[in-house]
């Protein structure tokens, strides 16, 4: 996994990335990488329905404009918001980002 996050500290960011480089190369399989990735980087926060709410409020966003800065569908996002559902994966990691970075970051 190549994914690109802030490490927990300087000696495992060192060694995340030295593991990234040996997992492009073919001598880390993607099971392992992802054993590295879940040491040395920090874990994305859960986003309930409420967080969800008070970040698209402070963003400014419709629900149908963050269901397509997410890409993602509009009933997705209200459910989110309705607590039906969670986000996980990239929409998890997107819903971070826009927390941590702003929409500039994704956009």
């Amino acid at each position: 996994m190549t994914t690109k996050a802030k490490a927990k500290s300087a000696i495992l960011e060192a060694v995340h990335e030295t593991a990234r480089d040996f997992h492009r190369l073919g001598f880390i399989e993607k099971r392992n990488m992802h054993k590295f990735d879940a040491l040395c980087l920090d874990p994305v926060p859960d986003y309930d329905c409420e967080k969800i709410r008070a970040l698209r409020d402070h963003l400014q966003l419709s629900q149908a404009v963050l269901a397509a800065v997410l890409n993602t569908s509009l009933s997705t996002v209200r459910k989110w918001e309705g607590g039906e559902k969670h986000p996980s994966g990239p929409s998890l990691k997107l819903l971070n980002l826009l927390d941590r970075k702003g929409l500039e970051a994704v956009l």
